[in-house]
């Protein structure tokens, strides 16, 4: 977890692993969290929503 200037706390979000071959829905989930690739990593911010995202996709991404 990252805290940016602000305050605002941040997760480093990776893709680990494909979609393909996964339900549809958790392909969503993985391109709403602004993955497009494996190795792809990105910040979201710490929020429930976001949280609940990350939980629905555990198995496809880390969390740093």
């Amino acid at each position: 977890m990252t805290v940016k200037s602000g305050g605002t706390k941040t997760l480093k979000v990776t893709q680990v692993k494909s979609t393909i071959g996964f339900n549809r829905n958790q392909a969503d989930v993985v391109r709403g969290l602004g993955l497009r690739r494996i190795r792809h990593t990105v910040e979201v911010p710490d929020t429930p929503e976001m949280r609940g995202m990350i939980h629905k996709v555990r198995h496809l991404v880390t969390v740093e």
